[in-house]
């Protein structure tokens, strides 16, 4: 008894250091990428990259679950936000997500009161020409397809999920766990599967 009351104290005290040490660095790498933002907290640290010429902004009240303790549903990811150049990614306020995957050569956003489920992974661009020759040479990377990201107000993705590129999830709609999503799902609807389709309104 008296060594589980022991371990309780120095893992809470453990804690308490390091959300100071993770706000602390999260700090500097916002402030290295040129990030604005009103408030966040935060588990653990991200990784951002913001190429010249990106732009990355964040709300009020943004939370991100960085690490396992965070979030412990078993995906040992953190948080990603990578902003190519002339794109630009922006999240609104009061969004809350986990160990997800924010991959931005166009425009992604985000709107207030998002909910952003562990490991979901949101993509703006194809990443390589469907042209197999032109993956060949150096031609690849100019000609990859690319189209906006929207997530509305009050919107849920559900964990491991994918959303592609030129996707809107409408206001209220939720995501199923697993899914992904490869068209625009109307506001007040949930969706699930691969690819997701409709199941029901809410």
């Amino acid at each position: 008894m008296v060594m589980w009351m022991f371990y309780k104290v120095i893992r809470k005290l453990i804690g308490n250091l390091s959300l100071i040490f993770n706000k602390i660095c999260s700090l500097i790498v916002f402030y290295g990428n040129r990030v604005t933002f009103v408030s966040f907290k935060t588990s653990g640290i991200p990784y951002v990259m913001v190429a010249r010429g990106g732009s990355f902004s964040i709300g009020n009240n943004f939370s991100m679950n960085n690490s396992i303790t965070g979030n412990p549903i078993g995906c040992y990811d953190r948080c990603t936000f990578f902003v190519d150049r002339d794109a630009t990614l922006t999240i609104g306020n009061h969004v809350g997500m986990s160990q997800a995957g924010l991959i931005c050569h166009s425009s992604i956003t985000i709107g207030d009161y998002v909910n952003i489920g562990g490991g979901v992974k949101i993509y703006d661009t194809d990443f390589h020409s469907l042209d197999p020759k032109l993956r060949l040479g150096s031609a690849d990377m100019e000609h990859k397809a690319k189209a906006p990201v929207v997530i509305k107000d009050n919107a849920f993705i559900g964990a491991y999920s994918i959303v592609l590129k030129g996707v809107i999830i409408g206001e209220n709609s939720i995501i199923g766990a697993g899914s992904v999503v490869t068209k625009s799902v109307p506001d007040n609807q949930i969706w699930a599967g691969n690819p997701a389709k409709f199941i029901r309104e809410i």
